[in-house]
């Protein structure tokens, strides 16, 4: 039996990708009241998406001096481009 395969679009408002740049969603800091410290500025990018029941994760490689969870559910997340900075679904 193989192992299923990850999609690497995600059904999101916005459409984040393995490989794209990402960073914690204003919404989430906001609601778990992290608007200081290191966890706002978080910067990495996304290695793979698992399905997890109805939700995703994404495996997030976190820039150098950023401890976060390697694994975050990607309605948490919110895209950074070189173009546009952040781009939030909401």
């Amino acid at each position: 039996m193989s192992e299923p395969t990850a999609p690497t679009t995600i059904p999101h408002p916005l459409t984040i990708n393995v490989e794209d740049r990402v960073c914690y969603s204003r919404f989430f800091l906001q609601s778990t009241g992290q608007l200081t410290g290191d966890v706002p500025h978080a910067r990495g990018t996304v290695r793979k998406i698992i399905p997890v029941g109805s939700m995703l994760l994404a495996v997030i490689d976190w820039d150098p001096g950023y401890f976060c969870p390697t694994k975050v559910n990607i309605v948490n997340l919110s895209k950074v481009t070189p173009e546009r900075g952040i781009e939030e679904s909401v």
